[in-house]
C-alpha cells in the first residue's frame, strides 16, 4: 500500500471527530458569551454543548455534509423518466399538477360554486 494512500485514510478518519469537536466547542463558546446576557441562562459546560448539538440533530436533522439520499432518488427518478414516451410523460406530468394544485393538505382546494 502506498503511504500517500495511509495519510489520505487516516485525514478522512480523524477530521470527522476533529470537526464534530470544534462545533461542539463553537456552540459552547456562542452560548456561553451570548445567551446568559441575552435571555438570563446559565453558562453551560463542554459535554451539555454537545448534548444540545446531538439533541438538535435528533429533533431538527442537520448536519447535512453532503446530499446523499436526495441525489439517490433524484437520480432514480430521472432514470425512471427517461424510459417513458413523450405521451407516458405528459400524462405523468398532468397528474401531478392535478395532485400538487390543492396545495399542502388540500389548503388551495377549488370550490364550484
Amino acid at each position: 500500500m502506498n503511504h500517500e494512500h495511509k495519510k489520505g485514510w487516516i485525514f478522512l478518519i480523524l477530521c470527522p471527530p476533529l470537526i464534530f469537536l470544534g462545533v461542539t466547542w463553537i456552540v459552547m463558546a456562542l452560548w456561553n458569551h451570548l445567551l446568559p446576557e441575552i435571555l438570563g441562562v446559565k453558562s453551560i459546560t463542554y459535554w451539555q454543548a454537545m448534548g444540545i448539538l446531538i439533541l438538535c440533530k435528533i429533533l431538527f436533522g442537520g448536519f447535512h455534509f453532503g446530499k446523499g439520499m436526495k441525489d439517490f432518488k433524484e437520480r432514480k427518478m430521472r432514470e425512471k423518466m427517461m424510459h417513458l414516451s413523450p405521451e407516458e410523460r405528459e400524462k405523468f406530468k398532468e397528474v401531478w399538477k392535478s395532485r400538487c394544485e390543492s396545495g399542502f393538505f388540500g389548503r388551495n382546494k377549488k370550490t364550484n360554486e
